[in-house]
């Protein structure tokens, strides 16, 4: 059986930490930024944990598991 190739675009958007979450940056940061206010536009620069639905897909994608 040969190695599992890692998905090059998933490995771009999403890190692991050091003890496994995977994270991902937010949304909605990137044009429209006038209307919004600092505040919500600061929290955009925190990483979140990815959905539970979502993290089975994703860890294949990263190689993992």
């Amino acid at each position: 059986m040969p190695k599992m190739k890692t998905h090059r675009g998933t490995a771009k958007r999403f890190r692991v930490t050091g003890s496994g979450k995977i994270m991902r940056a937010k949304a909605f940061k990137s044009h429209i930024l006038t209307k919004k206010s600092q505040k919500r536009k600061r929290n955009f620069r925190h990483e979140t944990e990815v959905a539970k639905a979502d993290q089975k897909v994703l860890a294949r994608n990263l190689g993992r598991r």
